[in-house]
């Protein structure tokens, strides 16, 4: 019996792996105009309309209803699928997919504990594990093992949505925009924290490539990069930059646009990388 890996919208993965998770989208309101996450309206449209409007978009979670409907699609295939989703802490994705999977003894559900591509790499690791014949249950447990060894880690290039969203304050965003000031953000235990501020692009980039060279990355394993906004030169910059962390290492480098839910509280130009940590003896 074949083993699917389900997503929600909100996970980000390579272009050339896309068509080969089922997705479960999460709907994206703009106003009073709703659209459902990559099916109504793609990442393109989502960063112009983002850099348009004077307040930020709202962002739902995926429905049990929707989640149902994609699990008796496999069921009625003979299928077996495992969830994964974006972390629990900050979306209730998580408790729909359980709570539709209840009536659906092959399906298992994930929480990834992360975000965007730190929740894509752990579906393309399952993706991998499913191809060699992993069986359901000892896929989910592995993942909820291995799910701790990811680390995502991003540098935004504006406060300005992080104060839309309440996150800061308007006199904190005032100022650190004044001292071109560039957060360095992580994801612990479920929950996006603070690692560090810059100040300009440059110092930014040298704080990523510091936070990911004492990480350490585990090159066998899927890693992957991302950007927010409508181009990704912040993000070739960036890789330019860190070209003695790649060189030798990898052939190429995965890259894609980052989810709506990133987007709308970082804002464009923000720039991340995903990855297995290394594992210690």
């Amino acid at each position: 019996m074949a083993v699917r890996i389900i997503t929600d919208s909100t996970v980000d993965v390579a272009k050339q792996y896309k068509d080969q998770f089922v997705v479960v989208p999460l709907t994206v309101t703009f106003g009073e105009t709703e659209y459902i996450d990559g099916v109504t309206l793609d990442k393109m449209e989502f960063y112009s309309k983002l850099e348009e409007s004077p307040v930020l978009p709202r962002t739902s979670q995926a429905t049990p209803d929707a989640f149902a409907k994609a699990f008796r699609e496999l069921q009625e295939k003979g299928e077996e699928g495992v969830v994964i989703t974006v972390t629990s802490r900050l979306s209730g994705t998580y408790q729909s997919a359980r709570i539709a999977a209840e009536d659906f003894p092959n399906i298992r559900v994930v929480d990834s504990r992360n975000v965007s591509i730190g929740s894509g790499v752990l579906a393309e690791y399952a993706l991998q594990c499913a191809e060699k014949g992993m069986e359901l249950e000892e896929l989910t447990d592995h993942l909820i093992r291995r799910r701790d060894d990811i680390c995502l880690l991003a540098r935004l290039e504006t406060l300005e949505y992080l104060k839309k969203g309440g996150r800061i304050s308007k006199t904190a965003a005032f100022a650190g925009g004044v001292l071109n000031i560039k957060p360095v953000v992580t994801t612990k235990d479920g929950e996006l924290a603070m690692l560090g501020k810059a100040r300009g692009s440059k110092k930014a980039n040298n704080l990523l490539i510091e936070a990911v060279q004492k990480n350490g990355i585990d090159f066998s394993r899927p890693l992957l990069l991302g950007y927010t906004g409508l181009s990704d030169q912040l993000l070739q910059d960036y890789i330019a930059d860190s070209r003695a962390i790649w060189e030798g290492n990898v052939e190429h480098l995965d890259q894609t646009q980052l989810c709506s839910v990133i987007g709308t509280h970082a804002g464009p130009g923000a720039v991340a990388v995903a990855f297995f940590r290394k594992e210690t003896l």
